[in-house]
């Protein structure tokens, strides 16, 4: 949906109905804090199952991404739901911007490492979500969307 102002043409933002967000160290010590409260937040929305766990994976290979490679500075992490969709945001400090996998991105077999966003992805968009990144002053943000139900 878009709303008109002017002559300009602006999407229309969809209304959000529950947010919870939480500010943290990026250590690893935040990694199971942080997952256990986003799925606390989950249950008591009664998310269903399969979105509830596309959401817990997705915080923490993010957290886990902003762990290692963030570095100093704070870490954001937000649910919120509205709109018929979930949404998760974990904003970093750090300069870097992540590479989002290429759609049928190939994998090195013998590789440890580079494979959480995009199995994050996979994992969004077989729910019909998607997977971003956005980039502000601050640093950035990783966002996962998904159909609430």
């Amino acid at each position: 949906m878009l709303t008109t102002t002017g002559t300009s043409v602006i999407p229309a933002i969809p209304a959000i109905r529950r947010f919870v967000h939480w500010v943290a160290d990026p250590d690893v010590t935040s990694v199971p804090q942080v997952r256990a409260r986003v799925r606390a937040t989950l249950e008591a929305w009664s998310v269903p199952l399969d979105a509830a766990d596309v959401l817990l994976l997705a915080v923490s290979e993010l957290v886990g991404n902003v762990v290692r490679h963030a570095g100093a500075g704070r870490m954001r992490v937000g649910v919120a739901s509205g709109a018929g969709w979930l949404r998760l945001d974990v904003a970093d400090q750090g300069g870097g911007l992540p590479r989002l996998p290429a759609p049928r991105a190939e994998v090195d077999p013998e590789s440890e490492g580079g494979r959480g966003l995009l199995i994050v992805q996979l994992m969004a968009a077989e729910l019909g979500g998607e997977l971003s990144v956005v980039a502000h002053e601050f640093g950035k943000s990783v966002r996962v969307r998904i159909p609430a139900a």
